[in-house]
């Protein structure tokens, strides 16, 4: 129970590395990225602290070089679901038992052992198996788990300091006691971090939790099973079954014991989840939690004051950095007819001269997409925008899958402000820009917050202060994290708590203290220190 101060200092952010030639954290990587050449793991199971072979095995592939088989693994079926969620709650008994600063140091030294002794293995296995490059997978699993690790013991510590009034001759206090049950941590393929944060911040509130990652990232998400024992978590705490979903997520959903979700992927996945629990819920021993971030159709208004180079930057990056598969990329832009001449040839120019292919080669600014699946969901929406007689390509446009999943950095200008494109998430370094009259700005930040069923990122740029703050209004409720005169990426825990509303999720604010709220079960506790000795009230006496 979180019912004692522990005195745990506010973190830093974890200084990112700079990976220049000559560096030692550069020639670390290098022989990381060598030693995992050439080899294939086998991957299983891990229920209850023992591994488990099911014999139903998948692979993992590289995708810039989809002949290079990074692991063979096996899966996680009804019968393994039922074994792990038995193995969870015999770990919950002492585990939800322990002080809290026990559960937290844990944490906070696999933050130390990430930083330095896991560091090069865990940035190279991101980078070979999500295609990113070295400082997409260092700002990753490296800036962002590092946080989390030490903000989420920061935030718990805090939260345990929120208590209620006494005064008199009572005491009250919060008990912050764990769910009763599991949380099914679901993680997606995009950012190790999230495979490593998902299962762990209920299990630092006292949770045990079942975690199932994306098939496609088992190679890289594996190794942090290693960082948790080697950092203290005992066995069935955090159990590991990769698997389909179709086979997992029904076997997860029957379990009486559920008692939460923590979940990152798509939105249609989570609708089905929140539905099946609403249908199953006679079933549970408790209402289960729910906490998801899903998609976005991420945007970006631009206002005719706006700094074109700096506009520019921001939609490259944030469009195409890691290949747009992130849910924060920017998808949508709003530009000004008097400057989209200046920002369309810059935009051209610039994304001509970005380099894609092996992200072992530094100099490189992209890599693959993860799969087939998003390849040929990406090549659909370049022929649609080929054939759509409102949209134009005017720089990228071309895929090839023959050596790796690679798509070219894409933007297309259309004359549909509610175009599938300006609406519907890609997931795939595709911007969609629509050419506005300058003396519509009004108009065009509300058809923005129209536009989308999602609400996760927007930025807008802007050097004149009236339209900022006439964005800022307009579009409070378009994004759950709003950038001004900054791409729609990049939040950094304990600065810019991450999540959205609508169809994007349901906001709890990953990196923060809201988020761990969720998987906790407040008890209230009052102790009369002088009881009453009689029933009767004062005014009940005769006058």
């Amino acid at each position: 129970m979180l019912d004692a101060k522990s005195d745990i200092p506010l973190p830093q952010n974890e200084p990112i590395c700079s990976y220049k030639p000559g560096s030692p954290e550069r020639a670390a990587l290098q022989a990381a990225l060598k030693d995992m050449a050439g080899q294939e793991m086998e991957i299983p199971l891990v229920i209850g602290g023992r591994e488990v072979r099911t014999g139903r095995l998948a692979q993992v592939r590289c995708p810039h070089d989809h002949r290079r088989v990074l692991a063979t693994f096996h899966q996680a079926g009804p019968e393994e679901v039922d074994q792990a969620a038995k193995a969870a709650a015999q770990a919950w008994k002492e585990w939800s038992a322990l002080p809290a600063r026990a559960r937290l140091n844990v944490f906070l030294r696999a933050a130390e052992l990430l930083s330095t002794k896991y560091r090069a293995r865990m940035v190279a296995a991101t980078m070979v198996n999500q295609s990113k490059t070295v400082y997409q997978a260092e700002i990753d699993v490296i800036g962002e788990l590092v946080d989390f690790y030490r903000f989420n013991p920061y935030f718990a510590d805090q939260l345990a300091r929120l208590q209620p009034l006494s005064g008199g001759a009572e005491l009250n206090r919060f008990e912050l006691r764990p769910l009763e049950g599991f949380i099914f941590a679901v993680s997606p393929f995009n950012f190790t971090t999230l495979g490593g944060n998902l299962p762990s911040a209920p299990v630092m509130m006292g949770n045990v939790s079942l975690w199932k990652p994306a098939s496609s990232v088992v190679f890289s998400n594996y190794p942090l099973l290693d960082l948790w024992r080697e950092a203290g978590l005992p066995a069935g705490v955090i159990n590991f079954l990769p698997g389909p979903g179709d086979q997992v997520g029904p076997a997860v959903l029957s379990q009486p014991d559920l008692a939460g979700i923590h979940f990152t992927g798509s939105t249609a996945t989570f609708k089905w989840l929140w539905a099946e629990v609403g249908r199953r819920l006679e079933t549970y021993r408790t209402f289960p939690r729910l906490v998801g971030e899903t998609g976005g159709k991420d945007f970006v208004v631009v206002h005719p004051s706006a700094d074109l180079a700096a506009a520019a930057a921001g939609l490259i990056r944030g469009a195409f950095e890691l290949q747009g598969q992130k849910c924060s990329a920017a998808s949508r832009a709003y530009v000004p007819r008097s400057l989209w001449p200046k920002l369309k040839k810059r935009l051209v120019e610039e994304t001509a001269t970005i380099k894609m292919g092996d992200v072992a080669d530094l100099t490189n600014f992209m890599g693959a997409v993860i799969d087939k699946a998003s390849f040929d969901k990406i090549v659909g929406y370049l022929r649609l925008a080929a054939e759509s007689p409102s949209c134009r390509i005017i720089a990228g446009g071309q895929a090839d899958d023959s050596v790796g999943y690679f798509v070219r950095p894409t933007v297309i200008e259309t004359t549909d402000p509610m175009h599938r494109l300006m609406e519907e998430e890609i997931f795939g370094p595709v911007l969609t820009v629509y050419v506005y009259r300058d003396r519509d700005f009004d108009q065009v930040l509300r058809l923005c917050d129209q536009t989308s069923p999602y609400a996760l990122t927007g930025a807008v740029f802007a050097q004149d202060r009236a339209a900022l703050e006439l964005a800022l209004r307009e579009l409070r409720f378009a994004a759950g994290n709003f950038y001004v005169n900054d791409k729609p990426t990049g939040a950094v825990i304990g600065r810019q708590p991450f999540g959205g509303s609508r169809w994007s999720g349901t906001n709890d604010k990953a990196g923060s203290i809201l988020n761990l709220i969720r998987w906790v079960s407040p008890r209230t506790v009052k102790e009369n220190l002088m009881p009453p000795t009689d029933y009767r009230y004062p005014f009940m006496a005769q006058d």
